[in-house]
C-alpha cells in the first residue's frame, strides 16, 4: 500500500497512463491528483472516464475545474439558439475566461460525449474534494531512498496538507474552512513562508505554479522543495515539462516527459 500524490496533468492522457504504470499503481495503493486534470492537453475528458472509474483516485479541485464547473450547467443542455440568446452577463464571462485558459480540448471531448454521459462527467467533477489532510507513516526500502533534505525518520508520523494552487491570504490563526475557494485553487503559494511552521513533520503540497517559473528553484521543471513547501506541477502539458509525482510514504519522486 503506498500514497502517491501528481497534479496538473492537463490532458496529458498518454502521460498519465505511463506514470501510473512507473509508480506500479495498484488497488492497494491511493493517488491524489491536485487538480487541473483538464483543459490544454490533447485528452482530458478521456482522462476524466479514466479516473471515475478508479475509487482509489482521489481528485481535488483546482482553478480550471473550477472554471468547468461555471459553465457546466451550459453545456449539459441542448445548445439551441434560445439557449444562446438567454445566456446571462455572468455566463459568457465565464465562458470567456475558460476559453482564455485553454478549454478547446476540454470542449471538443465534452461534445463527443452522450447526454447521459456527459451529466454524469459534471456530477463527476463537481464531487471533487477542495482540500485533503493525509498522515502517513515514512517508511523507506534503504537509505537511498532518502532525500537529502528529509529529516523524518523511519517510523516517524507526517502529515501533508494537499491543495491546488496554496493559501491565499494565509495567517497560521485560520483554519482551512475560513480560507475562500478562490485561495485555495487561484492564488499561488509563497514559497517563501512556511505554512502552519510549528506543526511537526508537515508539509504543503500544492500544484497550479509550474516548477520551471519558480526562480529560486535549482532544477526548473523538477519537484521543488523549500521550508515545508513541496511544489509538483512540472509543467507536464508545456513543451520540455513534465508529469511529476511523489510517493509519501518514501519521499521518492517519479517523472514521465
Amino acid at each position: 500500500m503506498a500514497t502517491y500524490v501528481t497534479s496538473d496533468i492537463h490532458g496529458e492522457y498518454d502521460k498519465f497512463i505511463k506514470l501510473l504504470d512507473k509508480i506500479n499503481f495498484s488497488d492497494t495503493d491511493t493517488l491524489y491528483i491536485l487538480g487541473d486534470v483538464v483543459d490544454r492537453g490533447p485528452e482530458p475528458v478521456k482522462i476524466l472516464l479514466k479516473i471515475m472509474e478508479m475509487p482509489n483516485v482521489i481528485p481535488i479541485v483546482g482553478n480550471h475545474e473550477l472554471m468547468a464547473m461555471e459553465c457546466m450547467d451550459f453545456l449539459v443542455q441542448e445548445i439551441t439558439e434560445d439557449a444562446l440568446m438567454n445566456m446571462s452577463p455572468e455566463k459568457i464571462d465565464n465562458l470567456i475566461n475558460w476559453h482564455y485558459n485553454g478549454c478547446g480540448t476540454t470542449l471538443a471531448g465534452f461534445r463527443r460525449l452522450d447526454a447521459e454521459t456527459r451529466e454524469e462527467v459534471s456530477e463527476f467533477i463537481k464531487d471533487f474534494s477542495i482540500f485533503e489532510e493525509v498522515e502517513v507513516i515514512r517508511q523507506r526500502k534503504d537509505k537511498a531512498d532518502r532525500n537529502k533534505n528529509d529529516k523524518i525518520k523511519d517510523g516517524e508520523s507526517v502529515k501533508y496538507l494537499l491543495v491546488h494552487a496554496g493559501l491565499g491570504n494565509y495567517s497560521p490563526r485560520k483554519k482551512m474552512e475560513d480560507y475562500s475557494l478562490y485561495d485555495l485553487v487561484w492564488e499561488r503559494a509563497d514559497y517563501n513562508v512556511a505554512y502552519y511552521p510549528r506543526r511537526k513533520n508537515f508539509y504543503v503540497i500544492t500544484g497550479h505554479t509550474p516548477t520551471m517559473l519558480i526562480e529560486e528553484n535549482p532544477n526548473p521543471g523538477y519537484i521543488y522543495r523549500y521550508k515545508n513547501h513541496i511544489a509538483i506541477d512540472c509543467g507536464a502539458c508545456f513543451k520540455g515539462g513534465r508529469l511529476a509525482a511523489i510517493c509519501l510514504e518514501n519521499d521518492e519522486e517519479f517523472y514521465v516527459e
